[in-house]
C-alpha cells in the first residue's frame, strides 16, 4: 500500500512539473526531417496558434475589402485582395476563416442585415474560385449596420465592406501528423522569432 502511495506521489508531482512548461514550447523533430509541435499542442495549444495565425494572416494581406453603395459586387481591388488570401490559405491548408459582412448605415436595419451576408458570400465565392475549399469559409456572420468604422448616417465605402479573419482548423487533431503545415508552423513562429531577435 505504502508503495503505490509514493508510486502516486511520483506520477503527480511529474505530471505537475509538465504543466509548468509552455504550451507548444518544445519541439520534436520527428522522424521524417521535419519538425512537429509537442503533443500539447493538440491539447491546448490550438487556441494559441489560432490567435497567432489570425494576427499573421492580418499582418500578412489585406483583411478588408470595401464595396459600392448598395452593392455586394467586388470591383479590382477587392479582387486583387481576395487573391493575396487565397494565396495565403495556400500556404496554410489547415487554417479555417471567417468572413464578416457590413453595411453603412442607409437602409432599414433588415435589408441592411441581408446585405452586408450577400457580401460575405460574395468574398466566400471568390475564394472557392480560387481554389479554397468551401469548408474551410464561413460566410454566415452579417454585422448589418451596426457595426461601422465611421460613425455616420450617410453613405460611407469605409462602412461597406468585409472582413476576413482565421476563425481555427479544419480537423485540427491531424495538424501533428501534417509535416508539411507544421514545418511552416515551426519556421514562422519559432525561427522568425530567433532572426529578429538576432537583428536587434
Amino acid at each position: 500500500m505504502r508503495t503505490r502511495l509514493k508510486l502516486l506521489a511520483l506520477c503527480t508531482a511529474v505530471a505537475l512539473s509538465g504543466c509548468e512548461a509552455e504550451v507548444g514550447a518544445s519541439l520534436d523533430e520527428g522522424h521524417f526531417g521535419t519538425p512537429t509541435l509537442n503533443n500539447t499542442l493538440t491539447m491546448s495549444g490550438d487556441r494559441t496558434l489560432a490567435i497567432e495565425m489570425t494576427r499573421r494572416f492580418a499582418a500578412e494581406v489585406p483583411s478588408m475589402i470595401t464595396f459600392a453603395f448598395d452593392s455586394a459586387a467586388l470591383d479590382d481591388m477587392a479582387r486583387a485582395a481576395l487573391a493575396q488570401q487565397a494565396a495565403w490559405l495556400q500556404q496554410y491548408p489547415y487554417a479555417r476563416i471567417r468572413v464578416y459582412g457590413h453595411t453603412d448605415k442607409v437602409g432599414t436595419p433588415a435589408y441592411n442585415k441581408r446585405l452586408g451576408l450577400r457580401r460575405a458570400q460574395a468574398a466566400v465565392d471568390f475564394l472557392v474560385s480560387r481554389g479554397i475549399a468551401r469548408n474551410r469559409l464561413e460566410a454566415v456572420v452579417s454585422y448589418g449596420d451596426t457595426q461601422p468604422l465611421i460613425v455616420t448616417e450617410g453613405r460611407e465605402r469605409r462602412n461597406r465592406r468585409t472582413v476576413t479573419e482565421v476563425a481555427g482548423f479544419v480537423a485540427p487533431h491531424r495538424m501533428i501528423h501534417d509535416g508539411t503545415y507544421m514545418h511552416s508552423a515551426y519556421r514562422n513562429r519559432y525561427i522568425g522569432r530567433v532572426q529578429k531577435q538576432g537583428d536587434e
